[in-house]
């Protein structure tokens, strides 16, 4: 090594140090490219990478002891001793395995929504929802459902958009008593709610619709039967939604998975693969993986899918945990990649996509069925039910010579095997008591969550909006309504979680606090338009900086409405119109 030393630098003390010569510019005057910066990673906690110490406190809960678990727990322990006696990593954590959650206690506005507040907006009483994987019910289930209503749940009972029933104001000590009613007519609320595979979305005409290309009932009994409750796949990274149905009334755009029915050219009928779907504050669309899969091979292809995202998907942030983010990370090649050779091990058939329906297919009103019955769907409300309700819907449709009512995936009911001269008496039994199979359209294409009456995630009340939105939109656009020829979707949600789906509705509100002007937050909402599945499957447009108070809901969307009659073209629908309109329109 050569120091440096007064001697020598002495001819070079005091003057102007050379310029260091630069490398010669390449020819042609490209400037050679720097080397880019390794690219930091972190773990993701994927299982198949060998990551299997928990990230965050909800993955090192599900480690310490499986869920499910949870159950004997409930019926030994908790259920005796009361809520007080409930320890808070079941409570707020593995309950949701058996369909509870706790709701929340009244009288706490938007402003206390908050994890730090979950010590006070706790109520001892909780949610609990019902599965009914593919929405179907013997008449023997419906009074069953009556009778808990009554029984336990102060009459509450709503249809959610996952085709399941929720109730509200259930007790800890109940809840035993409950399972042993449910079960006994083959219902069940396990995995209903948690990181796990939740209730199965299905045709509510499933084996009777002259249009379905194929029956998928025997596929999500098989999945039931082999998969649910099963430990192997009852710790995923985060929910996992399915649809399956041989028709596209099941949402499938924004599920996990979904099969949809299909005809080959030359296989036949079957489905056509999507994966991927999810809404919540990263909205994205399912995928198509471009493979046919015939009916007997769904479950074990639901299975390899399932195990994909149990094994490769992201534990280390809840947000980012659905499998929609390891979809868009890997593409749809690689994924279809590793589903075949690392879990099928085999081929899966190419197959074409099944043509998109220009509008939501809800089965609401009277439908012809193959067997030369009726079906017969009935609008409740943003799907608010009551025991009262359901035991008339049972008696109604035991008088009509039917034999099963059917949840759909838009919080609306269907009765079905209903003969043509019972069509009648079944109508006015159920107009009766608040149900309808003619609704208006503003109450027709309705849905809502639960907002801030039971949930304690929810900023704003949404039902009892909703409820309150059909009578003002029939009477103020009456004038209008008979120009109408295409439905206008309205979806309130009371926070970013989306489970009314307010990214695909052609009208979607999602509640939020906003400033009244003077720094008080009040009720609100970010409004989404020309959201759709189907034809014009997208999310709405957003307005920059566009909200609106949540008691100006309703005259926001009379004028949005009238707008879009005033401005339309001949068939347009509104989702076309919402893309091209100036903002001034829309506001």
């Amino acid at each position: 090594m050569t120091l440096t030393t007064p001697e020598s630098v002495g001819d070079d003390v005091g003057k102007t140090p050379a310029r260091r010569e630069r490398p010669a510019r390449p020819a042609g005057g490209d400037v050679p490219a720097r080397r880019p910066r390794p690219k930091k990673t972190r773990a993701e906690g994927q299982w198949a990478l060998g990551y299997r110490e928990p990230l965050n406190p909800n993955e090192q809960s599900k480690k310490d002891d499986n869920p499910l678990n949870v159950r004997a727990r409930i019926e030994n322990i908790y259920s005796k001793v009361g809520f007080d006696g409930i320890d808070k990593a079941d409570l707020r954590g593995r309950f949701r395995w058996m369909g509870l959650y706790t709701q929340r206690a009244e009288g706490y506005d938007g402003t206390h929504t908050h994890d730090d507040n979950i010590d006070y907006l706790e109520a001892p009483y909780f949610m609990m929802r019902v599965r009914t994987d593919g929405g179907k019910l013997n008449l023997a289930q419906v009074r069953t459902l009556a009778g808990i209503s009554r029984d336990f749940a102060r009459g509450t009972a709503d249809i959610t958009d996952r085709e399941n029933l929720q109730y509200h104001w259930i007790e800890i000590e109940n809840v035993p008593e409950i399972w042993r009613r449910l079960e006994e007519v083959g219902l069940e609320t396990i995995e209903a709610c948690g990181d796990c595979p939740r209730g199965m979305l299905g045709s509510p005409l499933a084996g009777l619709s002259v249009d379905e290309v194929v029956d998928a009932s025997p596929a999500l009994a098989e999945i039931k039967k082999r998969y649910i409750g099963n430990p192997e796949y009852s710790n995923l990274p985060r929910k996992f939604k399915t649809a399956i149905s041989g028709l596209q009334d099941v949402v499938h755009e924004i599920n996990d998975v979904s099969f949809v029915g299909v005809e080959h050219p030359e296989h036949g009928p079957g489905f056509d693969l999507w994966v991927g779907g999810g809404l919540s504050t990263n909205p994205m669309l399912a995928q198509r993986l471009g493979v046919w899969v015939p009916l007997d091979e769904v479950p074990d292809v639901w299975e390899a899918v399932v195990a994909v995202f149990r094994d490769y998907g992201y534990r280390r942030l809840r947000s980012k945990a659905r499998l929609k983010f390891l979809l868009k990370d890997w593409g749809v090649e690689k994924f279809r990649q590793v589903l075949e050779d690392e879990y099928l091990k085999r081929k899966l058939v190419d197959g074409p996509a099944p043509i998109p329906p220009k509008h939501p297919i809800d089965h609401v009103g009277v439908t012809r069925l193959k067997n030369g019955l009726n079906a017969v769907g009935f609008s409740a409300v943003s799907g608010r039910l009551s025991a009262d309700i359901l035991d008339a819907v049972a008696d109604a449709a035991e008088a009509a010579g039917a034999d099963s009512v059917r949840f759909t995936p838009y919080q609306k009911l269907v009765v079905v095997n209903v003969p043509d001269d019972k069509v009648a008496g079944l109508d006015e039994a159920l107009e009766a008591v608040g149900l309808t199979s003619r609704p208006s359209r503003w109450r027709r294409n309705l849905i809502a969550c639960t907002g801030l009456e039971y949930c304690k995630l929810s900023f704003t009340e949404t039902r009892s909006r909703s409820q309150a939105l059909v009578p003002e939109m029939e009477t103020r656009l009456a004038e209008l309504n008979e120009q109408l020829d295409v439905p206008i979707t309205i979806n309130f949600n009371g926070c970013p979680n989306s489970c009314a789906r307010v990214q695909v509705a052609d009208i979607g509100l999602k509640g939020q606090l906003i400033d009244d002007g003077n720094g008080t937050p009040v009720e609100g909402f970010q409004v989404h338009l020309g959201g759709a599945l189907g034809f014009d499957s997208g999310f709405g447009r957003k307005l920059r900086q566009h909200k609106i108070y949540a008691d100006e809901a309703t005259t926001y969307i009379e004028r949005v409405v009238r707008n879009f009659i005033a401005g339309r073209h001949e068939g347009e629908r509104f989702a076309e119109w919402a893309a091209r309109a100036d903002d001034a329109e829309l506001q």
